[in-house]
């Protein structure tokens, strides 16, 4: 019975047609729109998944390219670090021998040093040669040659020309014979090297110098050397000594009592100045 009274109709539909079918029509409505909605979520799930998938696969691909890069630079360093090496060691080695080249040049080896110590010695010392003495010319002896060569050696210190060497040597040998003679007279000048005795009063030397006429100490007269430059100081101050014939100019220093006697002697005192001094020299 409804709410006016009326009985209901035993074959009538439970409800009305328009609601069931309203009602039909809206749950199928929102069936739809829910399947609709849960397609699109799982279109979005899935393409959210394949873009995850993708990005995943992108990543590992990235990551393998890497990877080889990172393997083929890492073989290629030790290539280059190997090259590099090569050439540093063969820069050094070539260092190193040069280095040992150097000692070498500079050090005797230890065989020779141990084998030979006089030529080691002589290796890092370099000596010059000593000039040789010139053989004995004009008739001299050792003694004689070795005395003139003291003559020339001292007027050659002083800066004398050759004309006052022969002149000094041509003297010597007048007074002396050139032989360094001691005097008999005083025994002091005997004290000192020398190589006869004369008895010429107090003369001495190659010169034949008295120390009372004011040539010198008797023991510096002995000294050849001494005896040379105060024989050629005194030569030096004779007004155009080298004009004079050279008798003249021996004379004007010795004041001999033979005063010719001094020209005697003046090619064998050239000759020997000659051997010891070669002209040009």
């Amino acid at each position: 019975m409804r709410d006016d009274g009326t009985l209901d109709d035993p074959y009538a539909p439970s409800s009305p047609t328009t609601e069931t079918e309203e009602g039909t029509s809206a749950e199928r409505t929102t069936a739809a729109s829910r399947l609709r909605a849960y397609a699109r979520d799982l279109t979005g799930r899935r393409r959210a998944q394949v873009a995850l998938a993708t990005g995943v696969v992108c990543c590992l691909g990235l990551a393998a390219v890497a990877q080889v890069q990172g393997e083929t630079a890492g073989a290629a360093t030790p290539v280059d670090s190997s090259a590099e090496l090569a050439q540093r060691a063969e820069q050094q080695s070539a260092s190193r021998s040069l280095d040992r080249a150097a000692t070498a040049s500079a050090t005797p080896s230890a065989s020779a040093t141990s084998a030979d110590p006089d030529t080691t010695a002589r290796a890092r010392k370099v000596v010059p040669a000593r000039p040789t003495d010139p053989a004995p010319v004009a008739g001299l002896d050792d003694d004689q040659m070795e005395n003139a060569e003291a003559i020339v050696r001292a007027g050659r210190k002083m800066g004398v020309p050759r004309r006052g060497l022969v002149i000094a040597v041509a003297t010597a040998m007048q007074e002396s014979n050139l032989y360094n003679v001691a005097s008999g007279v005083l025994p002091e000048s005997q004290d000192y090297p020398h190589q006869g005795v004369g008895w010429d009063h107090d003369s001495v030397g190659l010169f034949q110098q008295r120390s009372s006429s004011g040539w010198g100490p008797v023991g510096r007269l002995m000294d050849p050397e001494f005896a040379t430059r105060q024989f050629l100081t005194a030569l030096e101050q004779v007004p155009g000594w080298q004009q004079m014939r050279l008798t003249d100019a021996a004379q004007a220093v010795q004041v001999s009592a033979y005063p010719e006697h001094y020209q005697q002697h003046e090619w064998r005192a050239t000759r020997v100045v000659d051997a010891i001094v070669p002209a040009g020299r």
